[in-house]
């Protein structure tokens, strides 16, 4: 079994506090995160959001699932571009309701309709995917400090 972890810390209230987010690997190192990062600035460059790193997320996995299941069929790809777009609701509570996976392959001697089939296979497979899934098990631990 493989645990992955990150961290955040987040000060003050919603719209006007903000935080940092840190991953173990250190790819995220206290990278700013806040209320305009998440709602309202689109462009990327006062930091990043939960949605943004789901999406990043879920693009890689899906990259590397429809690797492996290109591999099962005997083909290997020369590149695979994925990218993920993730809706976020905003009108009456906020609401992850949709992401679009978008992927283009170099991938020799495969035709349209096996890579089609393919990509739709891994795309349920994607642990992602299944992650997004309303039945998976979460857990919380909640500790109030003095």
């Amino acid at each position: 079994m493989l645990k992955r972890r990150a961290s955040a810390v987040w000060k003050g209230g919603l719209q006007d506090g903000a935080g940092t987010m840190s991953s173990f690997s250190g790819v995220l190192d206290n990278t700013p995160y806040s209320f305009k990062t998440r709602l309202v600035s689109e462009d990327g460059k006062a930091g990043t959001n939960p949605e943004e790193l789901l999406a990043a997320a879920h693009a890689g996995c899906y990259g590397m699932a429809t690797s492996a299941t290109l591999g099962q069929a005997g083909f290997t790809p020369d590149e695979l571009s994925v990218s993920a777009t993730l809706t976020l609701q905003t009108e009456s509570g906020l609401k992850v309701t949709a992401v679009e996976l978008q992927i283009k392959g170099k991938v020799p001697g495969i035709s349209q309709e096996q890579f089609e089939q393919i990509a739709a296979d891994a795309a349920k497979n994607c642990i992602i995917s299944q992650a997004l899934n309303p039945d998976i098990q979460v857990t919380k631990i909640a500790t109030l400090e003095a």
